[in-house]
């Protein structure tokens, strides 16, 4: 089971006991004969039993004659959506929740009904769902807002430029936010075209005019994000910090490295050889202000690039770029030297000394120097080259 979907099973898990838990109790409760609720995973299943793992840790559920069985689905979790299933239509891997009165022993629950989320089709939906925002989706940087048209100007930027696409909600449309610290769709938030601003990063789902100018969203998420990169002045891997001297503010940036962030490693010959390569065919010149910079990729063309303080979200197939990162090494604090230089992507907090790393990148050398020695010679208190670390930007899809 990938990373991927085990983050988008557990949040839809826990939609799953939100949604069920105007009848659920505490199963540690001293009134045996009140009806308990537990969820979890399967761990196991033999003839008239199955052990479910639970966050208070893993119990038996004893099935009998008169257990019934229904399978939710994903698209859909609530009671009554649920449909009558069958014994053997529980598998390992899935999530389910179990109804039943405990008796003496808390670790033994006899099942009243069970009720099934299986893995098959958690990854069916997700393999749904992932496919529709990469064929009816775009994604590129907020320009405008309209609150009293209620329509957004999204700028998309490809390989022959940048075009303009003007996006309407639904009237139902369903708005989400990136969490902060998080590029994950899984801990995104409700959200609403009143927490939309210019410059903010944007995902969007819908049906989009023949001519490609204007959209009508179904769905939007959307978020603010930063990349900062320089050299490694001191580590401290107790506390999970790394201070850089910074690029672009010529400060010390503290970087906080939590248990969610991403650590790895550009491979050197990989990275060199991708370094070299950004100046071809349609890349946005390095020296180009931040500000104006490529946010966003049509179907088949490759990613453009992004600078400091902005991070980029493909408006096609992101697949290639995201398994990459994924293949790389893993790193920990305690692999990086001072003197390494390091690329960081975080929540947009531009005027902060201290920011939490989402991804943090080291072996980005080849990109630093690509963009310096692009940019030319560095006036005295000029801006800093742009550059752009490929990976480091990319955001989850649903």
């Amino acid at each position: 089971m990938t990373r991927k979907f085990m983050l988008r099973s557990k949040s839809l898990l826990l939609l799953f006991f939100l949604l069920f838990s105007g009848f659920s109790s505490n199963a540690q409760t001293s009134d045996v004969a009140k009806p308990s609720v537990v969820t979890g995973e399967v761990v196991s299943i033999e003839g008239g039993k199955m052990v479910v793992s639970t966050q208070n840790g893993q119990l038996e559920a004893i099935f009998s004659d008169k257990t019934e069985y229904k399978r939710v689905p994903p698209e859909n979790l609530t009671l009554k959506a649920a449909v009558p299933a069958a014994h053997s239509d529980i598998g390992v891997g899935d999530r389910v929740m179990v109804t039943g009165v405990f008796g003496a022993n808390k670790s033994v629950l006899p099942a009243r009904a069970v009720y099934i989320l299986t893995k098959s089709d958690l990854s069916q939906k997700q393999a749904k769902d992932t496919e529709r925002w990469r064929t009816r989706g775009i994604a590129g940087r907020v320009v405008s807002v309209d609150p009293v048209a209620k329509n957004l100007s999204v700028e998309i930027r490809g390989l022959t430029g940048a075009t303009t696409v003007v996006l309407t909600p639904k009237a139902d449309a369903k708005f989400l936010r990136y969490a902060q610290d998080s590029v994950k769709y899984s801990e995104a938030k409700s959200s609403s075209i009143a927490e939309i601003a210019p410059g903010d990063l944007i995902r969007a789902v819908g049906d989009r005019t023949p001519d490609g100018a204007s959209m009508t969203a179904e769905e939007i998420i959307t978020g603010a994000f930063q990349t900062r990169a320089g050299a490694v002045k001191s580590i401290n891997a107790e506390s999970g910090e790394v201070v850089i001297s910074d690029l672009q503010t010529k400060k010390d940036l503290t970087i906080i490295v939590s248990p969610s962030s991403v650590l790895k490693r550009f491979p050197p010959e990989m990275a060199q050889r991708m370094a070299q390569s950004q100046m071809g065919g349609g890349a946005r010149p390095v020296g180009q202000p931040a500000g104006s910079q490529a946010t966003a990729t049509p179907p088949g063309a490759a990613p453009p690039s992004s600078g400091p303080g902005q991070m980029r979200m493909g408006g096609g197939p992101r697949g290639g770029i995201d398994e990459m990162l994924e293949r790389f090494p893993n790193i920990t604090i305690a692999d990086l030297k001072v003197g390494d230089m390091i690329a960081v992507s975080s929540s947009r907090n531009p005027n902060a000394e201290r920011v939490t790393a989402i991804k943090l990148l080291a072996g980005v050398e080849p990109f630093i120097q690509m963009a310096q020695a692009t940019a030319g010679p560095q006036r005295p208190g000029g801006r800093s080259p742009d550059f752009n670390i490929p990976g480091l930007d990319s955001v989850g899809l649903p």
